[in-house]
């Protein structure tokens, strides 16, 4: 899956979330991250790239944020295997990198290839209606990816989990999360913003507890 079409407004270009920066690793700017994607990372972050920087809940960076350029970049291993080590351009210390992190690295949809069958980006989910079988359960809220036991290491073998605001929920209620697994998908509408799936039984009520 990955991490996030309007083509009746082409002057709003819909965004894509490459990674989001969580905190320095290194003493020159350099940033570990989230990936977001699914994609080559040798596409997506190569070096030259421009990407711009976005709040972490955005689905576009602000109209005014200028674009920076991903000058490199390294896959961890042992705690850190999953995720990624970004150095932007203008970043080149700790303390600059303290003020990135939190933010995404957003770029226009039309910058990447197209998707295989039955893989998403993260954004389209975003604000989907979820039915199980006919019945309403709730709007797709966000998406997150499995996590080692210790939360430091992605599984990416692992299916992304939706997490779902129930049609019921009360307003201080947290989302639950539902296993985004082809077995249990039926169809996704991106254009009636409709993902129907079929889930086991009990898997609604466990999630609620």
């Amino acid at each position: 899956m990955d991490d996030n079409h309007n083509s009746s407004d082409q002057a709003t270009p819909r965004w894509v979330a490459l990674a989001r920066l969580l905190r320095p690793q290194g003493r020159r700017g350099e940033l570990l991250s989230d990936l977001l994607t699914d994609l080559d990372p040798d596409i997506q972050f190569a070096t030259g790239r421009q990407v711009t920087l976005a709040p972490a809940s955005a689905s576009a960076p602000a109209a005014s944020a200028a674009p920076t350029t991903i000058e490199s970049f390294f896959l961890p291993t042992g705690k850190n295997a999953g995720r990624i080590v970004l150095k932007l351009r203008g970043c080149d210390s700790i303390s600059e990198a303290e003020l990135l992190a939190g933010h995404q690295l957003m770029v226009p949809a039309e910058e990447l290839p197209t998707l295989d069958p039955d893989t998403f980006y993260v954004a389209d989910l975003i604000g989907c209606a979820l039915f199980n079988g006919s019945a309403s359960v709730g709007t797709v809220v966000d998406v997150q990816f499995a996590m080692s036991p210790d939360g430091k290491t992605r599984l990416p073998e692992a299916a992304p989990l939706l997490g779902i605001q129930l049609t019921n929920a009360k307003p201080d209620d947290e989302p639950v999360l539902i296993p985004f697994v082809l077995v249990h998908l039926e169809s996704v509408d991106l254009a009636s913003k409709q993902i129907h799936m079929n889930l086991p039984e009990g898997l609604l009520d466990t999630s609620a507890e």
